[in-house]
């Protein structure tokens, strides 16, 4: 199996994905399980279907 952490599309999508959680902070607290939550979910998938593909 191969290391997908040394894949740089991997690692942008890693960053992207940290950068969302850090900016869906300031969202206000009624968005948590609204758009916050979808945003999260969706900028997640995209590292893990690399690291699953």
């Amino acid at each position: 199996m191969r290391n997908f952490r040394k894949y740089k599309v991997w690692e942008l999508g890693h960053e992207v994905t940290l950068d969302v959680y850090k900016l869906s902070n300031e969202f206000p607290k009624d968005e948590r399980f609204g758009i916050t939550s979808q945003m999260r979910r969706c900028s997640s998938s995209v590292p893990a279907n690399i690291a699953e593909g």
